[in-house]
């Protein structure tokens, strides 16, 4: 139940109960989605004090290695790298073993403690998931680092597979809601999705999943990604703010503000109190000034460049996290 005084939600007595095992329900939810623009700071202290409570004032840093580039057979609307993109990007097959090795020294540098394998594509072929794995033995072998990977669909041989390498994580994001799903994509489903997502985390893989926001969703379908996220168990969940790349279908929609995503963000924390959220792509043309903000709420953001578009320099990053006080945590594991 809502905590009401007068006409006004108190979140910070709602977030204490979360913190105390209550679960929030949709219409609370959809609640923080509607508060006003007067309630932002007060609904972002109540998403603090629960981020406070299972993460403290630590931020987890991942960066990604775009490992093949383009050359993708799918439709996906926001992508660059799809097959119906005319945006003009790099294509290249697979990155050598060394160039893979050459990223994970890299994310060291860059104080990332998560290191993500993402190749385009529809699904990995055998070969593919071999070169992975080789990749993977000598990381786990020779640094700290947390693996994710991020490689389309899985078989339940390849997922074995990777969890056999030791990769603790694997992302496939849901992207957005099952009824929103067929306007942004054809060559294939939603259900398509949620079954990789059950495949990694049968494996023992650490399950990441998240969604891209301000593709023509609705504030109720937001909070129904939310949900249908908790009910699949995400560990870690990438929040992403649409990039309407140029070429793209969706070149030159812009739906969110700065405020809309940060409600998104203390929504997610509400509904997924104990989770890592990560702050991800397209948060510097979205959050814009208020990106610190969104450290309030989310505990993990991505650091450097993307699969195609540029990211914030990472000292930006480093003298963001410290302005606020708080702390890189630079092992992951």
């Amino acid at each position: 139940m809502t905590i009401i005084k007068g006409n006004a939600v108190d979140w910070l007595s709602l977030a204490e109960r979360v913190t105390q095992g209550y679960e929030v329900g949709k219409e609370e939810a959809q609640r923080i989605m509607r508060a006003s623009n007067d309630e932002l700071l007060q609904v972002m202290q109540a998403a603090f004090h629960i981020r406070k409570t299972y993460f403290g004032t630590k931020v987890k840093l991942n960066m990604i290695v775009n490992a093949k580039s383009g050359l993708c057979p799918e439709d996906c609307g926001y992508c660059s790298q799809s097959i119906i993109s005319e945006a003009p990007i790099d294509k290249y097959a697979w990155l050598t073993k060394d160039k893979i090795l050459e990223g994970a020294r890299e994310s060291i540098r860059r104080k990332a403690g998560t290191y993500c394998i993402v190749a385009s594509g529809r699904r990995p072929t055998h070969r593919e998931i071999a070169h992975v794995v080789e990749a993977v033995k000598e990381i786990r072998a020779t640094t700290d680092l947390k693996v994710c990977c991020c490689l389309g669909f899985l078989s339940e041989e390849h997922a074995r597979q990777l969890a056999e390498a030791g990769v603790h994580r694997y992302n496939h994001n849901l992207n957005t809601s099952k009824d929103n799903y067929g306007r942004i994509t054809t060559t294939h489903t939603y259900d398509d999705r949620v079954e990789t997502v059950k495949e990694a985390a049968a494996s023992g893989m650490s399950p990441c999943s998240g969604a891209i926001f301000g593709m023509g969703e609705t504030e109720e379908e937001q909070v129904e990604i939310a949900f249908e996220l908790k009910r699949l168990g995400a560990d870690s969940i990438p929040c992403n703010f649409l990039n309407p790349i140029d070429g793209t279908p969706l070149e030159g929609r812009r739906e969110l503000t700065p405020v809309k995503a940060l409600k998104i963000l203390a929504m997610m924390r509400f509904v997924n109190p104990d989770k890592e959220i990560r702050i991800a792509g397209g948060r510097e043309v979205n959050l814009r000034s208020l990106q610190p903000l969104g450290l309030y709420a989310a505990n993990s953001i991505f650091i450097g460049d993307y699969l195609t578009t540029a990211g914030q320099d990472q000292h930006a990053d480093w003298q963001m996290i410290e302005d606020l006080g708080f702390e890189i945590e630079e092992c992951a594991l």
